[in-house]
């Protein structure tokens, strides 16, 4: 699990992913809460489409939303999405990026989300990332790492989001 204030939570689980799929490994990528954008990982990824199932789901950064309702059932159909490659023994990595976000806005519940991880075949492997991890994943994972935000251009020097950089 990547979690905390600092930037890098996606980009380390993103290097698992290339690692994963530089071993023949199967590989699905869920991102909850990116989906209102093709994200250029996606892009890059698409070179694997034998061994990586991509899908950016979700209505986009959805902490300001405009439809609660809506941003709940995208955030269920992603969890419905990422359950099917964790209980698929085919699968060796999993990735559910922002899924802590979703959790943490409400729009799942933390039972529903250990009860999942209880289907995962024991050589699959899983990585949850974004800010505010509820306490029973992080005592349910194996790895935890916290990203410590120390210095960031957004806030020092009012610098936009670079594609390249932030995405």
């Amino acid at each position: 699990m990547n979690t905390g204030n600092g930037k890098g939570k996606t980009t380390a689980a993103l290097g698992m992913v290339l690692r994963s799929l530089g071993h023949g490994y199967r590989v699905a990528v869920i991102q909850f809460i990116k989906g209102a954008w093709e994200p250029a990982e996606k892009q890059i990824f698409s070179h694997w489409r034998d061994q990586l199932v991509f899908q950016a789901m979700g209505e986009g950064f959805t902490w300001e939303t405009q439809d609660r309702d809506r941003d709940i059932k995208a955030a269920q159909q992603a969890w419905q999405a990422g359950l099917s490659y964790l209980s698929d023994p085919a699968f060796k990595l999993v990735l559910l990026d922002e899924i802590n976000v979703a959790l943490k806005l409400g729009f799942l519940t933390v039972e529903t989300i250990l009860l999942g991880l209880e289907q995962k075949p024991p050589e699959t492997h899983v990585i949850l990332t974004g800010r505010g991890a509820p306490t029973p994943l992080i005592e349910r994972a194996d790895l935890v790492t916290e990203m410590t935000l120390v210095k960031h251009p957004f806030r020092e020097q009012g610098v936009k989001a670079q594609p390249g950089i932030e995405f």
